[in-house]
C-alpha cells in the first residue's frame, strides 16, 4: 500500500476536520484512551484548534481516503489548562509546540508513518521558532484490566525520537471512557523535547 503523508495548513484545515474527528473517535476507543467520543465535540474541538495561527495537521491518505493524521500548534494557542504545567516547569510558553495528537489506522502502523508525523510536526515548529516541542500520553496502570495482553506502549518510539517524560509534570483532562456514564478526569504526562 502507498500513503502520502502530507501537511495541511491555513483554509485546507477545514476540508480534513470532518475525517479527523472520525480518526479520533476510532482510534482513541482502543486502551490506553478508551474514549467514548461523540463527533459533534470532535469536529469543535479540532476547528478550535486548527484556528490557531501556526497550527498544522499532517494528515496520512491511502489514495483518497485518510487513514492517519497528527496536529500540531503553538502552546501559546492552547488552553491554561495545558499551558500551565509546562510553565511551572519553567518552559518558555511563547517558543513551544504542543503536538497535540497522532491517530492512524492499526492496519497502517509500523510503516514509518508516525516518524513522517513527526519529521512534519517538528519542521513546523521549528518554522514558527519554537525551541522545545511537547505533548501528553495518558498514564494507565500496569495492571489496568482494559490492557490488553498484546499492547506496547510507544515510550521506546518516543525516545528514540529525543522526547522523554518530564518528572513530576502532568495535566488533567476529562472525558467519557466506554461504559462510562459521565466524564472522569484522566491524567496525562508531558514528553519534550528540545528542537
Amino acid at each position: 500500500m502507498t500513503v502520502a503523508v502530507a501537511p495541511v495548513t491555513g483554509a485546507g484545515l477545514t476540508d480534513v476536520i470532518p475525517a479527523l474527528a472520525r480518526l479520533r473517535i476510532t482510534v482513541f476507543r482502543d486502551f490506553p484512551y478508551l474514549y467514548d467520543g461523540a463527533a459533534a465535540y470532535e469536529v469543535d474541538y479540532l476547528a478550535d484548534f486548527a484556528a490557531a495561527d501556526g497550527a498544522v495537521v499532517v494528515v496520512a491518505r491511502d489514495g483518497s481516503e485518510i487513514v492517519g493524521a497528527a496536529t500540531a500548534a503553538p502552546l501559546a494557542a492552547q488552553d491554561d489548562a495545558w499551558q500551565a504545567p509546562l510553565a511551572a516547569a519553567g518552559f518558555d510558553i511563547a517558543r513551544t509546540f504542543y503536538f497535540g495528537e497522532s491517530v492512524l489506522l492499526g492496519d497502517y502502523r509500523g510503516q514509518g508513518i508516525g516518524h513522517a508525523f513527526f519529521d512534519h510536526r517538528e519542521a513546523q515548529a521549528r518554522a514558527e521558532g519554537a525551541a522545545h516541542a511537547a505533548f501528553c500520553s495518558v498514564i494507565r496502570a500496569a495492571d489496568h484490566p482494559e490492557r490488553p495482553a498484546a499492547y506496547r506502549p510507544l515510550d521506546a518510539f518516543w525516545r528514540g525520537r529525543g522526547y522523554a517524560p518530564l518528572d513530576g509534570v502532568t495535566a488533567w483532562y476529562e472525558w467519557k471512557t466506554i461504559g462510562s456514564a459521565k466524564e472522569e478526569r484522566h491524567q496525562l504526562q508531558y514528553w519534550t523535547r528540545k528542537l
